[in-house]
């Protein structure tokens, strides 16, 4: 006889009962753990800033390049479609959070940059959004903490290797 965790009925971790593989286990308990702090995340930019984290997260590759980006350049960071990044962008540009400029070096493309206001706008939810992680985090000490990132960062190495094979 099996037993699923005492978790939320909606919890990707309530798919694994105790005959599946202790790493498939512990998978979905990371899955878990990421759905959860994602879903806050886009809870609280939703309500507290009226955006949506793809959004924030096309503004935070654009802080984190003050020159701009190319559209192809900020769909390969962040692992969208083309359309989707110039959705995206759309709704910032209508907005004058970016704006769009030719790019001096390929007639073909555009730059996207942060408008002052965006800039602005930007670093507002970057201080909330840093408060929030926090706030999710303050249930574990600062060893339990330093434990997980260091096991995090093993995982990380060995799923980058078989990955690679």
């Amino acid at each position: 006889m099996s037993k699923k965790p005492a978790v939320a009925a909606s919890d990707t971790e309530t798919r694994a009962t105790s005959e599946h593989a202790p790493d498939l286990r512990l998978w979905l308990r990371t899955l878990a753990c990421t759905n959860l702090i994602e879903n806050h995340i886009r809870s609280r930019l939703r309500a507290e800033f009226g955006i949506t984290l793809p959004r924030f997260d096309l503004m935070s590759q654009l802080e984190r390049s003050p020159q701009g980006l190319k559209m192809g350049e900020l769909s390969k960071r962040m692992m969208v479609t083309g359309g989707n990044v110039t959705g995206i962008t759309d709704q910032l540009v209508a907005e004058g959070l970016v704006v769009r400029e030719d790019s001096p070096k390929d007639r073909r493309a555009y730059i996207v940059k942060l408008t002052p206001e965006g800039r602005r706008s930007f670093r507002k939810m970057a201080e909330s959004h840093e408060t929030w992680i926090v706030e999710l985090f303050a249930g574990m000490d600062e060893k339990q903490r330093g434990q997980l990132y260091d096991l995090l960062a093993a995982l990380k190495r060995s799923a980058s290797k078989a990955a690679g094979k």
